[in-house]
């Protein structure tokens, strides 16, 4: 199973809205996201399933991909790691899954599968993270396939 744990891209601040879940990108935001999507279609198989938070930033940041987007309230910004990796059925789904989320909730799925000590991992805003799944040797493994930043692409 392949996860690519995507964090929504740069958005206006809180206080300019009042609602955290209506927060809409910045045009920063939008070119991070563009630019990310662009790399990741290249990189994805065509039959990856997507997931998005409910927020707007989210959701803003998953349509610059130009696929499919499942909304899912599991990946809100007050959403468990716990909750991410139920729906994605990690370790055991077949294929690809793609989540556009939020932190901490991203930097902690990470710190938990690649066993770090630390509680969460930072996540820049627009990054991907893409961890594979597998069994070498009766031995389960989490790989780091690729880690990218907007900023670099």
């Amino acid at each position: 199973m392949d996860l690519i744990l995507w964090r929504h891209a740069e958005a206006i601040d809180l206080d300019l809205v009042g609602d955290d879940m209506m927060r809409y990108l910045t045009p920063r935001g939008e070119k991070q996201a563009a630019r990310m999507a662009a790399w990741l279609d290249r990189q994805m198989p065509d039959g990856a399933k997507v997931f998005s938070s409910p927020a707007v930033r989210a959701e803003q940041t998953a349509h610059f991909l130009g696929r499919k987007v499942k909304l899912n309230a599991a990946l809100a910004p007050l959403g468990t790691p716990e909750q991410l990796l139920e729906l994605v059925q990690w370790p055991h789904a077949k294929g690809c899954v793609l989540v556009v989320g939020h932190q901490p909730t991203l930097g902690q799925v990470l710190s938990r599968l690649l066993g770090m000590q630390a509680a969460e991992c930072a996540v820049k805003k627009g990054a991907v993270w893409w961890l594979r799944y597998r069994e070498r040797e009766e031995v389960a493994q989490t790989v780091v396939v690729a880690v990218q930043a907007p900023d670099v692409l």
